[in-house]
């Protein structure tokens, strides 16, 4: 058994280990865990207010036309504009625009030169991705999703005037983005992020280093907290900050973000922090940018590390809970639910990216499992009991209990109108004295196989067995029709059925016996009868004891039965009238009849 509770635990343990894998690489169950996850840790906390965002809205877009309809004179004038305060410039300025065109030869010239002079801006290029087969370190081949196929870059003299950084913004499959790129080593050169050149060059104009994350995977990807959800920024309008309304004095030493903030210019994404809703391009670069001055980013934590953890706590949890009551294990796996989640939100203020749900979600499917098997074994159990009970108690007794969500297993009983049956063996004392004693328990079997399989062929309710003897009642527990008439039948049987068995070992041994019985009628008190601790269904009163009595006079072969029992049964039975006979413990006689035939149904 232990070997076998081992095995069950190995193979949960593997089964756990392999569901793991599963969340954690496959499909999207993994992101319904990250979806749990961002619930529970992305939270609106902007505390920089050294970021701004000068958006490319819809009264800029209103005033100005189409952004490719635009000189480069107009993006020349913002950045003259934000650096013509003298000391009050901007740290950075950081353009989320992708000016890869040449238009107005003498604008994009200008705009070029204005930057150069400025040294603070940062603008936009991107590379395009696809997926390509290559060979890892180990000579083995892997496919690369981020291999750069080509790249898109500001037009050349805009190109030497600034620092260009890659502005691609990447979502994971189910939609959502929660993952940045610090930087990409592309054909000898490193290229960072919008973001983390945004970031570099203002920690370097406060004289501080700027401290990149711990990166995962082969293109240095982390995790990031959002700080605001969309209008969590201060947002000024360009047009505001063109024409002067907004005064260029409150971007001094802040990082400036310029990019689309209009519908139509199509740079909208579904940020982590507020699911189901949309986030400019530029406002997910300006948490990036946040979350790298406050140091909120992650790494996700080993998978084959917390797989093994996991299965470890799963096997543990399938092993006690095996052996727990059913509310302690349901309050261990609640305990152990809600220490996870805890331990998910500490480890990822911590940096670490633990699975919120998987373990749960293991644990669930345990508990569940446990139950079904507990269910299944009660099952089993309750059968196996009804089964074993049934050999020394009436089945219908049994059935009654095992059906009925009422019945009540106490002390106490019921009065009602009963037939009542008692069979006894006659000469059975002096043949066992000369019989071996495996000898006398086949014949006594075989008799009493005979009379209890007549009492449940008509319906009766086996008693108890006394030595040779055998009691039955009849329309106990539970309402039965016709059940005097089925008494007299049954006793019938069992005389028909113990000539066969007479003649069997008469054959067998030299020797036979035969059956004296006894049926009578009447009311008698039925229920459980003893203690809290052993209790037995069964019937007292004078019925019973005046069917006995008829029992122990009848002749070995006879069937006496009381005249309140041939009056019910007069009509389907042929009888010897015996008279009175006196009967020990009563003062009155009873008239009995010896019953010659029984009619019963084809």
């Amino acid at each position: 058994m232990k070997h076998l509770n081992r095995m069950k635990a190995a193979a949960i343990t593997a089964a756990v280990i392999l569901v793991s894998f599963t969340f954690l690489y496959f499909g999207t169950a993994g992101f319904w865990d990250m979806g749990i996850s961002d619930r529970l840790n992305q939270k609106e906390t902007v505390t920089n207010k050294k970021i701004y965002i000068i958006g490319i809205d819809d009264r800029t877009l209103d005033q100005y036309g189409p952004v490719n309809t635009w000189s480069r004179e107009i993006p020349a004038q913002l950045v003259s504009i934000l650096n013509g305060a003298g000391d009050a410039r901007p740290a950075v300025i950081g353009f989320d625009v992708i000016y890869s065109e040449k238009a107005d030869e003498a604008a994009d010239d200008h705009f070029a030169e204005v930057c150069r002079e400025a040294g603070n801006v940062v603008a936009a290029m991107s590379f395009s991705f696809k997926e390509q087969p290559e060979q890892d370190e180990n000579g083995s081949i892997v496919y690369n999703p981020y291999y750069v196929d080509h790249v898109i870059e500001p037009y050349d003299s805009l190109k030497d005037a600034v620092m260009c950084a890659f502005a691609n913004t990447f979502v994971d499959t189910d939609g959502y983005v929660r993952q940045a790129m610090a930087y990409l080593d592309h054909e000898g050169e490193r290229k960072y992020s919008l973001s983390s050149q945004v970031y570099k060059v203002y920690q370097e104009s406060r004289g501080e280093e700027a401290v990149f994350p711990a990166t995962y995977g082969r293109n240095n990807r982390y995790y990031f907290t959002y700080s605001g959800k969309a209008g969590g920024y201060s947002v000024v309008s360009m047009a505001d900050v063109l024409d002067g309304t907004v005064d260029a004095a409150i971007f001094r030493d802040a990082v400036v973000l310029v990019g689309a903030y209009a519908v139509g210019m199509q740079d909208s994404y579904m940020p982590a922090i507020a699911h189901n809703s949309q986030m400019y391009g530029v406002e997910i670069h300006a948490n990036i940018i946040e979350a790298l001055l406050e140091g909120k980013t992650q790494l996700p934590i080993s998978p084959l590390l917390y797989a093994l953890v996991a299965a470890i706590l799963c096997g543990v949890f399938y092993v006690c809970s095996g052996k727990m009551r059913l509310l302690y294990s349901t309050l261990v796996f609640a305990g152990l639910t809600v220490l996870d989640l805890v331990f998910a939100r500490v480890m990822y203020g911590k940096g670490r990216i633990v699975p919120t749900i998987l373990l749960p979600v293991c644990l669930l499917i345990i508990y569940l499992i446990q139950m079904v098997r507990r269910y299944v074994a009660e099952i089993m159990r309750r059968r196996q009991v009804i089964n074993v009970f049934k050999q020394y108690v009436a089945p219908q007794v049994v059935d009654k209990i095992s059906k009925n969500k009422d019945f009540e297993l106490v002390i106490g009983g019921e009065n009602r109108h009963i037939a009542v049956l008692f069979v006894d063996i006659r000469g059975f004392t002096t043949m066992s004295e000369s019989l071996k004693p495996e000898e006398v328990v086949e014949i006594l079997n075989e008799y009493l196989g005979l009379t209890t399989q007549s009492i449940f062929d008509n319906g009766g309710t086996l008693d108890k067995f006394v030595g040779d003897a055998t009691m039955a009642v009849f329309n106990a527990p539970f309402e039965l029709d016709d059940y005097i008439f089925r008494a007299v039948a049954t006793a019938w049987d069992m005389q028909a059925g113990a000539e066969a068995i007479a003649e069997k070992f008469r054959k067998r041994y030299g020797k036979s016996v035969s059956f004296g019985i006894g049926v009578n009628c009447g009311n008698a008190v039925v229920g459980n009868i003893g203690c809290d601790f052993r209790m037995d269904y069964t019937a007292i009163g004078d019925t019973v004891n005046t069917a006995a009595r008829l029992e122990s006079n009848a002749r070995p072969g006879q069937i006496l039965i009381s005249k309140d029992v041939y009056e019910a049964v007069k009509d389907r039975v042929t009888v010897t009238p015996i008279g009175e006979i006196p009967l020990k413990g009563k003062s009155n006689g009873v008239f009995v009849y010896q019953v010659d035939h029984v009619e019963k149904d084809a």
